[in-house]
């Protein structure tokens, strides 16, 4: 009895509160230390005490943390919700941080699809081509499929000569030669031109960095070129670029007294 009457009236103990909003007593002290939620006063006993107002205060923390806000959000928030145009404004970037979430979470269920399909596609269990693959669709590489097809030595040139940033640096510069290639050979461009010559120096230059002049790579790079990909008109586009790329190539070794692929097999 003389513990209730040391509490004055309209206060209430952190032991109260918490029954009374559905929280733990070590919520409510966390949120004190965090100096998201302070008792009101202290009773002449020591005791933290809070108000109705507190418990509103609690009630709004309470509510923005079931919609995702984190503690510092909310705690940045407290003082500036005093409109509905104020709760609008918070629940609208809210809102969008969640959409962000979303995307995030959909491209990694679509990864995650992606690599199962090209598992199942594998004669056996290799978690660092799986790595590999992962790697290479977060990248947003359109060629990952190829990567079940390479043996140990290829996969292990490209993991040692190519990060995040000159991988797709190096895939940008492949795609771009191959549809340029494609657009040359569209346009009727003679591939011994000084045009066409130029696009066989460029693209040769590529070959040699991508490869680091290893001419059993470029072979088995070669044999990509009839693979079957998940999209159709990857052999398409590959043999129209190639009907550019080959004679343009051909000429530029004849020009330079060169036959790089002599020995090869």
């Amino acid at each position: 009895m003389e513990k209730n009457r040391a509490i004055p009236q309209g206060y209430m103990t952190v032991g109260e509160v918490a029954k009374k909003m559905g929280v733990t007593v070590r919520t409510l002290q966390y949120y004190d230390e965090e100096g998201l939620l302070s008792p009101s006063c202290e009773s002449e006993g020591g005791r933290r005490l809070y108000t109705d107002k507190d418990v509103i205060k609690l009630y709004q923390i309470l509510s923005l943390k079931h919609l995702g806000f984190s503690l510092d959000d909310i705690k940045n928030r407290l003082t500036s919700l005093d409109t509905p145009a104020d709760v609008a404004d918070a629940l609208t970037e809210q809102a969008a941080t969640i959409r962000e979430k979303l995307e995030t979470l959909s491209e990694a269920l679509k990864e995650m699809e992606t690599l199962k399909a090209e598992v199942l596609q594998m004669q056996s269990v290799d978690f660092k081509k799986y790595a590999d693959i992962i790697i290479n669709l977060q990248m947003k590489n359109e060629l990952y499929w190829l990567i079940k097809h390479f043996d140990d030595k290829t996969l292990d040139h490209f993991r040692s000569h190519f990060d995040k940033d000159s991988g797709p640096a190096m895939m940008e510069t492949y795609t771009r030669l191959l549809d340029e290639a494609i657009r040359l050979q569209n346009d009727g461009v003679p591939p011994e031109s000084e045009k066409g010559q130029n696009f066989a120096k460029e693209f040769w230059k590529m070959l040699m960095e991508f490869t680091d002049g290893d001419m059993s790579m470029l072979f088995k790079l070669k044999e990509t070129e009839n693979i079957d990909g998940p999209d159709s008109e990857w052999k398409q586009k590959q043999a129209t670029a190639n009907a550019f790329i080959e004679p343009a190539l051909e000429a530029y070794f004849t020009k330079l007294g060169l036959d790089p692929f002599e020995g090869g097999s």
